[in-house]
């Protein structure tokens, strides 16, 4: 009798109903597939833990093949490619660097004393860590970039929606100081790097492909620091270098469900709070105990909670784009 693993269909159902649904049919119809097939779970259950994502899986699967197959082809290619799709999965992360989490970060960045010092944790290729080159339309309002587009570099607009009453504060944003900190940061001189960021979009999401595109090309020009590092060690060496003149915000979007040690991240919370800099945490709501004190439900299910120093400021959506007040 062939058995499937519990936490394997539970995982990938929830991925398609709380993540895939409305966003990507392709991806929704492939994790419902994976989530019944014991070839599949087979396949998984042969790799650690941390490695059975399904974006990872699928990112994977993509890389390899270089098509987005049936969902009903999935069980024959992790026979038939079993070893490629696995060599990529251990040697990759998923590392999905959506330069649009910069719209739900921005009101908050707004809020803050100028300059900013931004550290990023779980940096990828540093494209959050531009959001000074952006331009927004959040809500229905524009707002154009505080630094001028590179020259011969297009213009990257980023969408969010947001509350029709919500005022974005007036400050000018104003970035002094920059640095990203990840396990694997990576090298967008690279072709093969940058090719494995654009497989991590989800398809039918062209939109967020052409965004990514634009974004790289500016991050290639301004060359934002990054830094080989892990949060749990290394960043309050990090933080240490930042210019005394500058308000330090230390932030993160969807990297602390990676942290498999539940200790671990309690430990990391800890000591953002204890120190002097600015805490933005734009994570799932599961992440953190403390959390759930606040008796907060999400509006809509998949969404991300956005906080300030432990305080939830936003519902958000999980590629930023949308913004709700809490």
């Amino acid at each position: 009798m062939q058995v499937l693993d519990e936490a394997i269909t539970t995982g990938y159902r929830a991925f398609a109903t709380r993540e895939a649904h409305g966003h990507s049919p392709t991806y929704e119809a492939w994790a419902l597939k994976i989530a019944e097939s014991f070839e599949a779970h087979q396949f998984l259950l042969n790799l650690p833990p941390e490695k059975r994502q399904p974006n990872l899986l699928f990112a994977a699967i993509r890389a390899v093949t270089g098509t987005v197959p049936e969902a009903d082809d999935l069980p024959r290619l992790l026979q038939t490619q079993s070893a490629d799709i696995r060599a990529v999965m251990a040697a990759r992360m998923t590392q999905t660097n959506e330069p649009n989490r910069c719209a739900v970060l921005l009101p908050q960045l707004l809020a803050l004393p100028q300059p900013l010092a931004l550290l990023e944790v779980g940096a990828s290729a540093g494209l959050c860590l531009l959001p000074d080159y952006y331009d927004y339309e959040i809500g229905g309002r524009k707002l154009a970039a505080p630094n001028p587009q590179a020259s011969g570099v297009p213009s990257v607009m980023l969408h969010c929606e947001a509350p029709e009453a919500y005022e974005l504060p007036c400050a000018h944003l104003e970035v002094a100081w920059r640095a990203g900190l990840d396990l694997a940061p990576i090298d967008l001189r690279s072709v093969e790097e940058a090719n494995w960021l654009r497989t991590l979009v989800w398809p039918e999401q062209t939109a967020r492909l052409e965004r990514l595109n634009g974004a790289i090309e500016i991050a290639r020009q301004i060359k934002p620091p990054l830094h080989k590092g892990d949060l749990t060690k290394d960043l309050n060496g990090l933080m240490e270098t930042v210019p005394p003149d500058a308000t330090l915000v230390v932030f993160h979007s969807a990297v602390l469900n990676y942290v498999q040690d539940a200790a671990q991240r309690q430990a990391f919370a800890e000591t953002m709070l204890a120190s002097d800099a600015v805490w933005l945490s734009n994570e799932s709501p599961r992440v953190y105990p403390f959390h759930e004190a606040h008796g907060l439900d999400a509006p809509a299910p998949g969404l991300f909670l956005l906080s300030k120093n432990g305080k939830p400021k936003a519902w958000t959506g999980p590629h930023g784009q949308s913004y709700t007040p809490v």
